[in-house]
């Protein structure tokens, strides 16, 4: 058996890796949560009590200007490819369009994480939810994961199984739609997919361990915190009455602790309020919109716990020292239920018995709540402002990052975790794989950010829905879809609200150019050709 070693070496172009024989490679693990903004989580400014992650953050790093794709499936794609979701063929969500660029499954002419992985000799582990597509063809285990327990599609309940959320073990169905889902590796405990999801990661871990001891990928794809409002109630009790003062006075909060820990500076100026004023809403509506954030909080509080689940079986096993563990979100926070989180059924606090289990659409905290997750920014998921698209985002290592609390500033992205895992590894990145042509990685590798902050300018793009951007180095030229362009000098205004586009028009221009280039080359449709392709299927 042979297994890479990393070695830090100083020299005056600054450090550098190379591989040695004798020393195990990292584990890696990616934990992935679902429609958490920037600022959810205690080490990014939240009151919501996350002591696991925190744990993490203060003995690893924090990046301060990590972005997604702004939306669920796009992300996916990005983060499991190392491309941007046109080239994956997940330019929207996970329908077929039949056209380049806007297909059911991720494209064959790119490789997965756990394709390129598990080629290098990695074991490769996912429990969750994967929503890149339903058929055999395009689900986990035919794009290279060994192990699988969780849906192929998306989740719209985290107690019962509704149609497209099925659990499939492996290619093996095992919980068809059904109002009571037994979790079998402890069936006498009640479903909860934050939980479940969780004892499956850790079963699949303890079972490649027992048969060697090479490294393993883990991808595990939380549902949590996206809507409904599903939570245990013992968590739900830590957080009720906590509310009660509003989403304006929680967003300056927030905002502060951000200041005081460092994450943005005076600079980046605390975007305004985008919600109904706190003080005009009737004493019932406050007591609705209380309980509804702290259903919120309670499963990003369960959520947590279940990551300190995973570290603490690590530690047991005398493997957290060497295993790369990342967290990060899809999106920002969401805003698509209205102001209220109330979409069909008025569902509030006096009839929460009625809707406290019910799936779908039936619940989400809403757009003022929304507002907050996403502070210091703008905008909310399926846009390409910074609240839709920034994502806290922590690294932990002990063996491989000295360093412990820090701060990274560098502009990184989905896109990079593909070459980071490619260095770290030892793995190949192929020019072909099973006969298809494969496409060459878009983004940056990491493990330098990992000692020292760097300092390199980029480009990176944007695009779902019409909504579109391009930030070039300082810069970012950003729109809504329909509407015209937004130009930021980014990094004196993170917060993006001093639109620039009439005295930087030439810069504008140029930047523009670049982004239609772009969107042309990775197979963009126009919100009016995207239509027509979906009227024509």
């Amino acid at each position: 058996m042979k297994r890479g070693f990393l070695i830090v070496l100083a020299a005056v172009v600054g450090p550098f890796w190379i591989c040695a024989e004798d020393a195990p490679r990292p584990n890696i693990i990616v934990l992935f949560a679902d429609d958490m903004g920037y600022s959810d989580i205690g080490c990014f400014g939240s009151e919501i009590e996350t002591p696991n992650l925190d744990r993490l953050a203060s003995n690893g790093l924090r990046f301060t200007q990590f972005h997604n794709t702004g939306r669920c499936c796009p992300s996916r794609a990005s983060i499991l490819t190392g491309l941007y979701p046109h080239q994956a063929d997940i330019g929207h969500m996970a329908g077929d369009l039949k056209v380049p660029g806007y297909r059911d499954r991720i494209s064959f002419n790119a490789v997965t994480l756990a394709e390129v992985l598990g080629s290098a000799g990695y074991h490769t582990i996912m429990t969750g939810k994967w929503h890149l597509g339903w058929k055999d063809e395009g689900c986990p285990t035919a794009r290279g994961f060994q192990e699988f327990y969780g849906t192929r599609g998306y989740i719209d309940s985290y107690y019962t199984i509704v149609p497209k959320t099925e659990i499939y073990l492996g290619e093996e169905l095992v919980l068809p739609v059904t109002e009571t889902p037994v979790n079998h590796l402890k069936p006498e405990e009640e479903w909860y997919t934050t939980d479940v999801f969780t004892d499956y990661a850790l079963h699949f871990i303890d079972k490649v361990r027992k048969q060697d001891d090479e490294p393993f990928f883990l991808y595990l794809a939380y549902n949590a915190p996206h809507f409904p409002l599903h939570a245990k109630p013992e968590d739900l009790a830590k957080y009720r009455g906590k509310y009660k003062n509003g989403w304006q006075q929680f967003r300056k909060n927030r905002y502060q602790k951000l200041l005081e820990l460092g994450i943005v500076d005076e600079k980046a100026v605390l975007s305004p309020a985008d919600s109904t004023p706190w003080d005009s809403l009737s004493d019932e509506q406050r007591d609705d919109m209380d309980f509804k954030m702290a259903l919120y909080a309670a499963i990003v509080d369960r959520l947590d716990q279940n990551i300190g689940r995973v570290v603490d079986h690590l530690e047991e096993m005398g493997e957290l020292e060497n295993t790369l563990i990342l967290f990060l979100s899809d999106n920002g926070g969401t805003k698509e239920t209205g102001m209220f989180g109330i979409k069909g059924e008025r569902n509030t606090v006096e009839n929460y018995d009625d809707w406290s289990r019910v799936g779908g659409w039936t619940s989400s905290y809403g757009q003022g709540w929304a507002n907050l997750s996403n502070v210091p920014f703008r905008q909310y998921k399926r846009e390409s402002h910074e609240g839709a698209t920034s994502s806290p985002f922590i690294a932990h290592w002990p063996k491989g990052i000295e360093e412990k609390g820090g701060l990274r500033t560098q502009v990184a992205h989905l896109i990079d975790l593909m070459p980071t895992f490619v260095e770290l590894s030892g793995a190949e990145y192929p020019e072909e794989y099973k006969g298809n042509s494969i496409q060459p990685m878009e983004g940056i590798s990491l493990v330098p950010t990992f000692h020292e902050n760097t300092t390199s300018s980029r480009t990176l793009y944007w695009e779902h829905e019409g909504n579109r951007a391009i930030r070039e180095g300082d810069w970012k030229l950003v729109a809504q879809a329909r509407k015209p362009w937004e130009l930021y000098h980014i990094s004196e205004d993170r917060t993006e609200l001093k639109d620039l586009i009439e005295s930087e028009a030439t810069r504008a221009e140029e930047l523009k150019s670049k982004w239609e280039t772009w969107a042309d080359k990775v197979n963009v449709l126009t919100p009016d050709e995207f239509e027509a392709a979906r009227k024509k299927k």
